[in-house]
């Protein structure tokens, strides 16, 4: 489908060009460009990689790449060591294999490469400014509308005046049952009970709507609902991926925070500070402290390659993904575009990119994970995590209160970090020593793997302290010089640290960095101004985007030129400055949003407005959006009556103590989480590389990637999953159990109605009534003489589940 969209408009897409410039581009420069770029003397074989046009032409063997068809193209056989071998000096990662893949595939879009030497940038970062996205956000009037009836709320006449314009007129309302299970999935992420319905159709009083959204906003529900949308955006996930995909088995406490946030209603200001410097703020207690560690989580989240071999590549790798996840997802721009030369689109400098590198390179990241480790001993170490002071003495496990087994513990520790820093005598016995003195550098190797692995197999008898978290802290502050093409070899001039210019106020103050301050107190600061044109402008477009399933900018993760203009940039406004009033709260956003009458219209279809506007940019109804898998999942086990809406303690990732290396063979060692686990989905475990069935098949994100805004895709394999996956079956049968256990008297015609409020939260016509009691009739027949009741509800409820309206919120 990428490949198509770029052959269709004969230029790639803002996500190809996106993907090329932080995915492809960094990987031709360090391995290709030697032998193969612009400014080689001889190109290897004739073949340039500069230009699309040159892969196109190819060298002496060929063009290099064929558009949408990775196994074709001599480049991709060339990596994978089919025939010819490339880089010759040893083969790339499996993941970055996979990415030039996924850039063929899309049709290998390219941006042209610039020179070697430095130079000065042309770009007019005043003139940029200019731009509506760099602008401080302003209060618009309401309005004058020709229906001043419909509503008398600004967000509703804002829309309204643009429909007006265009002679459209709003879709009428939704009614009560579509509203409660609208709102019901959008603000907690769980269908209505047969319960909730019968109460909010009974509930008479003007305000009964008010009211549910103030209990769903008040649930701890809401938390997880929305704490999973942030966690989209920050990349989250419990392994690190690529070359060795280690586990990182206490990412789940940023998880944990994410979601108290939402359901504290911490202020959005806070929560982003808190993210990028929730080290380096004051605090008032042990717990707040921890907390607030905790959530620099997000800059130790990404996935790195821990087996590159270039320490520099490394950092600078680590440092793009920080500036890359940071830039995207709270000011909506891709500054990782600027890495190896000024933005090609937006007034993005490439000495604005090493000013935030500098910060972050000024900066240490605490994930528990290690870059080649000396000898191949554990990638995992405990001494890259940080410590927590609030966790209470009886939390944690059991051996900790005895002396013997703490001592027994750190020794083990000692020995291990002993291999680690090169002292491999103290490693084994006083009898073996000289003759280890004497053995040559293979053998003594060899013994070092036996030694380590043995005491990682004892250390793994141990059950990890519960004190660990994962967090970055300050390093050693220095500037960044800049990369020349993003090569750590062609060094240009340094950088002062610092933050983009065109997002900043000429002349501000209160930001400046100290010579031993790495500058993230000071970034996050900066990010979280009331008068930042762009912080807030981002979270309220999420906001909409949640819940109108498309965004102001339907390009959330975008603001930038190659992102799609606001349609409403008044209402953008409009929410951005009541939002940074209302003190950066998300429930009042929310609740504002959901209480106007756009939000609450049906998703009729009115022919004419169709003919004008058949996208709806105008929101002149409501979109009917099919639900994440989160939310599928879950209805399942409410359904079935198996949901626990516990939090689970940890993660079961939390086990795998040695840097379990899920990508080497152990990955036919991981369960099915979304299946043995009966817990709300946000708790399932996401290792990177191996997502559950169900969350292929319903487009769970990329967890490697901001992803503000989910693909989706209508495949037949969807509905088929419904009906035929041993999770959708079994919780059929628990729920025909459940039906026919808790209403022994009922009719089938009440059976039928009771089905339906729970699976589809409203009242089945006549007609369905009767169609269902002719399909339950159908199944009894076949069962033969001895009916069995609980396959034919079981059946019943699976064909309810592999409805379009079940997959579906309206």
């Amino acid at each position: 489908m990428a490949f198509a969209a770029q052959a269709q408009t004969g230029r790639p897409t803002p996500e190809q060009l996106e993907f090329f410039e932080t995915r492809i581009r960094p990987v031709l420069a360090k391995n290709c460009y030697s032998c193969h770029g612009a400014n080689s003397k001889s190109a290897a074989g004739g073949l340039f990689l500069t230009t699309q046009a040159a892969l196109l032409q190819g060298g002496q063997s060929g063009p290099a790449v064929s558009p949408g068809k990775p196994d074709e193209s001599l480049l991709i056989k060339a990596v994978r060591y089919e025939g010819r071998r490339m880089p010759p000096a040893g083969k790339l990662p499996e993941a970055v294999i996979a990415d030039l893949e996924k850039w063929v595939a899309m049709g290998a879009p390219h941006a042209r490469e610039s020179g070697t030497a430095w130079t000065e940038s042309s770009i007019d970062v005043a003139k940029g400014r200019q731009t509506w996205a760099f602008q401080t956000p302003r209060l618009p009037a309401s309005p004058a509308v020709k229906n001043g009836k419909w509503s008398k709320e600004i967000i509703d006449r804002l829309l309204l005046a643009k429909m007006e314009a265009k002679r459209l007129t709003p879709a009428p309302d939704a009614d009560k049952a579509t509203l409660l299970r609208r709102v019901s999935f959008d603000l907690t992420g769980l269908p209505p009970t047969p319960a909730d319905l019968q109460a909010f159709l009974n509930d008479k009083r003007p305000d009964a709507y008010a009211r549910l959204v103030d209990r769903l906003l008040a649930s701890e529900r809401f938390g997880e609902r929305w704490g999973r949308h942030w966690l989209d955006v920050a990349r989250y996930a419990e392994s690190v991926g690529r070359g060795r995909n280690y586990v990182m088995p206490v990412a789940w406490r940023y998880r944990d925070w994410v979601i108290d946030a939402f359901n504290q209603d911490k202020p959005y200001n806070q929560f982003v500070m808190e993210q990028i410097a929730g080290d380096l703020l004051a605090s008032t207690s042990d717990k707040q402290r921890d907390q607030q560690l905790i959530a620099t989580a997000f800059l130790s989240l990404g996935s790195h390659d821990l087996i590159e071999q270039n320490p520099q590549m490394f950092r600078m790798d680590v440092i793009d993904e920080q500036i890359h996840a940071t830039s995207k997802a709270f000011l909506g721009l891709t500054v990782g575009c600027a890495r190896c030369h000024d933005h090609k689109f937006d007034p993005i400098p490439t000495a604005d990119y090493y000013a935030m590198a500098g910060i972050f390179q000024s900066t240490e990241m605490l994930s528990g994970l290690q870059r080649r480790p000396r000898d191949n001993v554990s990638y995992f170490n405990m001494d890259l995590l940080a410590r927590l002071k609030s966790v209470p003495a009886e939390d944690q496990p059991a051996w900790m209160a005895d002396p013997l087994k703490v001592e027994e513990f750190n020794k083990l520790l000692a020995q291990i970090n002993d291999a680690r820093n090169g002292r491999f005598l103290a490693m084994v016995p006083v009898k073996q020593r000289k003759q280890m003195l004497n053995a040559t550098p293979q053998q003594r190797q060899q013994k070092i793997r036996q030694t380590v692995t043995q005491l990682l197999v004892q250390l793994d008898r141990y059950e990890l302290p519960h004190d660990l978290a994962m967090a970055v802290r300050e390093g050693r502050a220095a500037d960044s010089r800049i990369h020349i093409k993003g090569d750590p070899k062609q060094l240009g001039p340094s950088m002062p640290r610092g933050f983009v210019q065109v997002a900043s106020t000429p002349g501000q103050t209160g930001f400046e960095i100290r010579p031993n301050e790495s500058g993230r107190l000071q970034l996050a600061r900066w990010l979280a101004r009331d008068d930042h044109p762009l912080t807030a402008r981002v979270m309220v477009n999420r906001i909409w985007h949640h819940l109108f399933g498309r965004g102001i900018v339907a390009t959330v993760d975008n603001f930038g030129k190659m992102g799609e203009a606001p349609t409403h940039p008044e209402l953008l406004d409009y929410l951005a400055v009541r939002f940074v009033k209302q003190g950066w709260s998300t429930k009042k956003m929310v609740r504002e949003i959901v209480l106007s009458r756009a939000y609450r219209m049906s998703t009729a279809h009115l022919e004419r407005n169709h003919n004008v506007d058949p996208d709806n940019n105008l929101f002149w109804r409501q979109n009917r959006r099919r639900l994440e898998v989160e939310a599928l999942r879950d209805s399942l086990l409410q359904i079935a009556g198996k949901l626990d809406l516990s939090r689970p303690q940890g993660s079961p990732v939390f086990g795998f103590r040695r840097g379990f290396d899920i990508g080497r063979g152990a990955g036919a060692q991981m369960k099915d989480y979304s299946v043995s686990m009966n817990t709300r989905s946000v708790y399932v475990p996401v290792v990177r590389n191996f997502l559950p069935a169900m969350y292929e098949v319903f487009d769970f994100p990329e967890p490697s990637e901001v992803k503000g805004r989910r693909e989706v895709t209508t495949v037949p394999t969807q509905a088929l999953f419904l009906v035929n996956s041993t999770f959708a079956i079994q919780q059929s049968k628990r729920a025909a159990e459940q039906l026919l256990a808790g209403n022994a008297g009922a009719s089938g015609r009440e059976r039928v109605q009771r089905a339906y409020r729970e699976v589809l939260a409203r009242e089945a016509r006549a007609d369905e009534i009767e169609k269902s009691l002719q399909f339950l009739d159908a199944i009894r027949s076949e069962a033969g003489a001895a009916p069995d009741e609980k396959t034919a509800w079981a059946r019943f409820y699976q064909a309810l589940f592999a409805s379009a309206e079940f997959r579906y919120r309206s």
